[in-house]
């Protein structure tokens, strides 16, 4: 606690030399400048969409109690209000336990342009001189934010996934990332060769906020995991005994990295002392034609779809919760969700969520949120109450299933964290 105080002296110090408080972007601009070149693609359509500065008065306020403000969120403006405040209250956010425990909404991110239809045509890179979207809060409707990938970014490049707010993407060479309230970028290192993270439906995602000091990216091909230690100038290669199965999903869970492959196979992934990669042996009793993972405080969930007459008569969807005391591990029926509610995306690349109390920002506990496609702009993401019967064409139930890999040409929507609530680490 006293060096809280002590980090708060010095940075109030600071500010009074300067004069003034630095905004959120600020923030980040400076956190970031170390690895990046800071650009700023993206316009607010509201106002209160930006952070508002607050009086200078309460920066003393110890973390502690700070944490139990940050628990009373019911919005991002919330947030944003928050970290406007002063720089001792953005640092406290770094310190708050995590962001599962948030009890407001992820923020819902739209590709701007067209809709297209899901394997329409051979998979191709996403020209990312077109590459714009849209971010929306479920709370705040009328309120949106808008952006793009900077103009000095490569021309063309496959999607890999989402992680800790940045969009990741790859070519034969090289990879980027781009955080999805800013549009900032990020650009690692050069590829090893032949790397085939693309053309074969790769995954990528990131350990830690990128600004952590132990912050790594790892991307996934059917044969290797290539690492980055964030910081460095090479990457490392892990050969991967997976009989070249895709892997469809990774998740954290009580410090231990989770992925699941296309054969259902959930793997266990250790990066220290040395790389490692093992199967964890479950029971399996049922077979969904679609799931996610999902983290929800203790627990690892699966949200599981099971199609009607072949989908024809719609879908439902039951959650499951993984029995790590039992050998082997056994998925366990969740029978209601009580106060919590799920945010998931058809392509199981991009993050899940869980939120507490959702009827604080006016959503329904024991439901599913779905970020999904639509002929229809406003019709982009909707809610299935668990064992809910879904009509056919709410939800595109085959469009990543078991049968058909994901289109990796197509950035679909999604729900996000942006990075600056998650602090750094």
């Amino acid at each position: 606690m006293a060096g809280s105080r002590r980090r708060r002296r010095r940075g109030r110090a600071l500010l009074r030399q300067q004069g003034t408080e630095p905004s959120p972007a600020e923030d980040a601009a400076l956190s970031s400048r170390e690895v990046t070149t800071v650009e700023s693609p993206c316009h607010a359509s509201a106002s209160t969409f930006l952070p508002l500065p607050g009086p200078y008065v309460c920066a003393d306020l110890l973390d502690s109690l700070l944490h139990e403000i940050i628990a009373l969120f019911n919005s991002f403006q919330d947030f944003l209000a928050f970290i406007g405040t002063c720089h001792s209250w953005r640092t406290a956010v770094s310190t708050f336990p995590s962001v599962y425990t948030f009890s407001f909404p992820p923020l819902h991110f739209k590709p701007d342009g067209p809709y297209v239809h899901p394997h329409s045509g051979d998979i191709k890179p996403i020209l990312l001189s077109n590459c714009r979207w849209q971010l929306s809060d479920p709370t705040k409707k009328n309120l949106s934010l808008v952006c793009s990938v900077p103009e000095n970014s490569p021309n063309a490049m496959h999607y890999l996934g989402c992680s800790y707010g940045y969009l990741i993407f790859s070519d034969e060479e090289h990879c980027l990332l781009v955080d999805v309230y800013t549009g900032t970028n990020v650009k690692p290192p050069k590829l090893p060769p032949n790397n085939n993270l693309g053309y074969f439906c790769g995954i990528g995602i990131l350990t830690a906020p990128l600004i952590s000091a132990n912050s790594r990216l790892l991307l996934f091909s059917r044969a290797s995991m290539f690492e980055w230690q964030v910081g460095t100038n090479s990457w490392s290669e892990h050969p991967l005994d997976l009989g070249r199965e895709r892997i469809y999903q990774i998740v954290f869970f009580k410090g231990d990295i989770f992925a699941i492959d296309a054969l259902m196979r959930l793997h266990a992934i250790h990066l220290t002392p040395r790389f490692s990669m093992r199967e964890v042996p479950i029971q399996w009793e049922f077979l969904p034609n679609n799931s996610w993972l999902v983290v929800c405080g203790d627990m690892l969930l699966m949200v599981a779809q099971r199609l009607n007459s072949g989908g024809l008569d719609g879908s439902s969807f039951k959650v499951f919760r993984l029995d790590f005391t039992v050998e082997p591990a056994k998925w366990v029926k969740v029978e209601k969700l009580e106060n919590i509610a799920l945010f998931v995306s058809l392509d199981r690349r991009d993050p899940t969520f869980s939120c507490m109390s959702p009827e604080r920002w006016g959503g329904k506990s024991n439901c599913i949120y779905f970020a999904k496609l639509s002929e229809d702009p406003d019709e982009t993401w909707t809610s299935a109450e668990l064992g809910q019967l879904v009509p056919e064409n709410a939800i595109h139930p085959m469009f990543y299933g078991m049968s058909f890999p994901p289109d990796c040409g197509l950035l679909s929507n999604q729900w996000v964290f942006p990075s600056l609530i998650y602090g750094s680490g």
